[in-house]
């Protein structure tokens, strides 16, 4: 039971880091704002989306993973078991949904963004 506290804590870190991930964003101050000649930003963008692209794969995984080993224990548990693995799915549940419409939910609000400017 220890085992999965642990990794239920990691799960949570690795969703809490993925929800700072997608909200953050980077503001770079210029002395003059009229002259913005050769500002290049595609290698940072480039990077931004590898790093996003590793975390959102990792914590699918992970999420997908624990749902396995959890929904393993809910069958073959015992009914006061059953019980405590309900208690522990909701959080869980919440924090997998968070997980893969984070993604969906940024590249929506890169995209009204982008295309107002």
């Amino acid at each position: 039971m220890k085992k999965m506290k642990k990794l239920y804590n990691i799960v949570t870190i690795l969703m809490i880091a993925m929800m700072i991930i997608s909200i953050a964003t980077s503001v770079f101050a210029l002395k003059d704002p009229t002259n913005m000649k050769g500002t290049d930003t595609s290698a940072f963008d480039n990077i931004g989306k590898r790093i996003i692209g590793g975390i959102q794969a990792i914590g699918s995984i992970a999420s997908v993973a624990i749902l396995v080993v959890l929904g393993l224990k809910y069958m073959m548990g015992s009914t006061e078991e059953k019980a405590e693995y309900k208690k522990t799915m909701i959080p869980y549940i919440v924090g997998a949904i968070l997980i893969f419409a984070a993604s969906n939910i940024a590249s929506m609000v890169f995209k009204f963004a982008s295309s107002i400017s």
